[in-house]
């Protein structure tokens, strides 16, 4: 069943409610300071149901000047306005104020409602008609009906029901599969029941027993009952006039302006990129960093409006704008918003959200213009991999993108499962919903490949690198990305990747006829040590070796495979290595069993060599330790 919400708007006085309780016989004036002055306050609610079974829930809205705040909370979420003007009055400071906040906040359907017709005669009727076509040019009302009535008489009701259900029927269905989201414009409790929270269900769906969050406060609580036009059901969904009984959370806990999703999907922000349209009749220019009232969804926040390439915006101009907020908010993409002046108030503009978790911008930033233009222009998949090229070498986890987007996260892995396909994403790791962007991962490897070109001039006796400092080259760099690129770049041919190493394909260590030398005598050195070799600073004193390259002579024999380092200044010449390992072994199967100061004697060595020794053994699973003793591997 189609779901339309419908908000009355125009001045004080002009009948609004009289109205609202003649087409669906409910009295929204429910305030004691409403019924004793004559006046709507808050906002109110009824709702009525078209031949056709389409159900619409009618959001009552002050007319007062002082009230226009309340005005706002309501009319977030409509689909169609009725403007009513009164016909002994005609259109008034609040007549034109409501109209304009329709316009900014993109209503797309509505009608007037001439009302208080039993008041004026046939000639002044048809005066205040004109008058009203005029105020209309230019306007989404323009060419719209106007319907005489009078809710006293009844004179026109039908009329206004049958207008009512033809622009009905012209409403679009809304979408279920998006994010559940309610912004709360009403908490109250019921006795025996608890808190209690009303609001226009702007898009997905809810269910008794589903567990919501309050945002931007970050409490969570269980839907305990729904209602809709106060019947009981086990669902609500988009464009319903929703009661939700909330359970484990009191009623201070909440206000209007707090908004219920899911739990996760949203988060709150300070900032806000934003396409801004300053009224034609503002009084004045906007100022960079002026101070103003956002209204969105039910919410007002106070805030300032930097203006990213100018100092003010004149009347009827519009620009790319970021709002910076004093209070938490909660938003999505091509939400509406409306901003009033700080003093004297008065509605001023509005426009759309573009970014709700954006990054801080310098004014005059280079690509600024065109990075919204994109936000604003784009559809879901080109804003998606904008956002995806903007992360760079990051990435995106599309858990952390969830709260950025309106879309489901069922919707965001079919995106990313497109882009991909085509080229433009690769996955780091699917299960997780963490992508890259195609350009992000090109410069990520040619990054990677200048820091090993680097590395290799810097370090021409080094054969690789290990991947780890490789990584710490790159700021912000993860394992799993670089894991990625090293593989595209293992793909491409152009480095080798070694177990926990890197270097350059074409990267060989070449040693100069004076450092061949000096490597083969460093060689002979540990060789002739036996099994007591000498530390490494000693060989190099021997040979005067001082310079940083020749030094590295000994990570060449180590790399070689020539020698092998068993502790820090413990380094063994293979052959010597070897030959112990062999009399080890020999010892081991005469006696089947050898203590650490057996094998000293065994080979003529101190504890010093000797424990590294047997160590050694152990790791290369020659031997294993059984208590002070070593004995053969796999030996019975």
């Amino acid at each position: 069943m189609k779901q339309v919400v419908m908000g009355t708007a125009g001045h004080i006085d002009h009948g609004k409610t009289q109205l609202i309780k003649t087409l669906t016989g409910i009295d929204t004036d429910r305030l004691k300071e409403e019924k004793e002055r004559g006046i709507t306050i808050d906002l109110g609610f009824a709702h009525l149901t078209c031949d056709d079974g389409t159900e619409v829930g009618v959001i009552d809205v002050p007319g007062h000047e002082r009230f226009v705040r309340n005005m706002l909370a309501g009319v977030g979420g409509i689909d169609l306005v009725m403007l009513v003007i009164a016909a002994d009055e005609g259109v008034m400071p609040q007549t034109r104020e409501h109209l304009a906040i329709c316009q900014l906040l993109r209503v797309k359907e509505g009608l007037v409602a001439l009302t208080k017709t039993d008041l004026v005669d046939e000639d002044w009727l048809e005066l205040v008609s004109e008058d009203t076509r005029e105020f209309l040019k230019g306007t989404f009302l323009e060419g719209k009906p106007i319907v005489p009535v009078s809710a006293k008489t009844g004179q026109g009701i039908d009329d206004l029901r049958r207008v009512l259900q033809t622009l009905v029927a012209r409403v679009p269905p809304k979408q279920l599969e998006g994010k559940f989201r309610l912004p709360v414009d009403r908490v109250f409790t019921i006795r025996g029941f608890g808190t209690v929270v009303t609001g226009t269900l702007f898009s997905g769906t809810i269910q008794v027993e589903d567990r919501v969050e309050i945002y931007p406060k970050g409490i969570e609580a269980k839907v305990r009952g729904l209602q809709v036009h106060n019947a009981s059901v086990p669902e609500a969904v988009a464009g319903q006039r929703t009661a939700i009984n909330l359970q484990g959370i009191d009623k201070v806990e909440l206000a209007r302006g707090d908004v219920l999703g899911h739990p996760g999907e949203f988060a709150p922000t300070f900032m806000l990129d934003a396409a801004l349209q300053h009224l034609a009749d503002a009084p004045r220019p906007l100022r960079h960093r002026a101070r103003v009232r956002l209204h969105l969804g039910t919410s007002e926040i106070m805030g300032r409006v930097i203006l990213l390439d100018r100092d003010e915006l004149a009347p009827g101009e519009a620009a790319f704008v970021q709002l910076r907020l004093e209070e938490p908010a909660s938003a999505l993409p091509r939400d509406r918003f409306v901003i009033r002046s700080y003093s004297p108030v008065q509605t001023i503009g509005g426009g759309i959200v573009l970014d709700a978790q954006p990054a801080k911008h310098r004014r005059g930033e280079a690509g600024l213009a065109t990075h919204f233009q994109l936000l604003a222009d784009g559809n879901a998949e080109e804003i998606f991999a904008h956002h995806l090229k903007q992360s760079t070498h990051q990435g995106l986890r599309l858990s952390a993108y969830l709260p950025r987007t309106e879309l489901s996260e069922s919707r965001l892995r079919q995106l990313a499962a497109t882009l991909q396909r085509a080229g433009r994403v690769r996955a780091v790791h699917a299960e997780m919903g963490w992508y890259l962007h195609s350009d992000a991962l090109e410069n990520l490897t040619k990054e990677l490949h200048r820091c090993l070109e680097t590395f290799h001039r810097q370090n021409p006796l080094k054969p690789n690198i290990s991947v780890e400092e490789l990584r710490a080259k790159v700021r912000g760099l993860g394992e799993r990305v670089c894991v990625l690129a090293l593989e595209e770049l293992r793909g491409q041919g152009v480095v080798a990747v070694e177990r926990d190493r890197v270097r350059l394909a074409t990267h060989q260590v070449a040693l100069d006829d004076t450092r061949e030398r000096l490597l083969n005598e460093i060689e002979a050195a540990f060789l002739a040590a036996g099994y007591q070799p000498p530390r490494a600073e000693e060989v190099f004193d021997k040979l005067n070796i001082g310079k940083g390259h020749d030094k590295a002579l000994l990570q060449v024999l180590l790399d070689q495979g020539r020698a092998v380092r068993l502790k820090d200044n413990v380094v063994f010449h293979r052959s010597n290595l070897e030959k112990a390992g062999s009399l080890l072994v020999e010892y081991l199967r005469d006696h089947r069993e050898i203590t650490p100061i057996e094998f000293k004697d065994l080979l003529g060595v101190s504890r010093k060599y000797a424990i590294p020794l047997l160590e050694y053994f152990d790791s290369q699973k020659i031997t294993i330790r059984v208590g002070d003793k070593r004995v053969l591997r796999g030996a019975s």
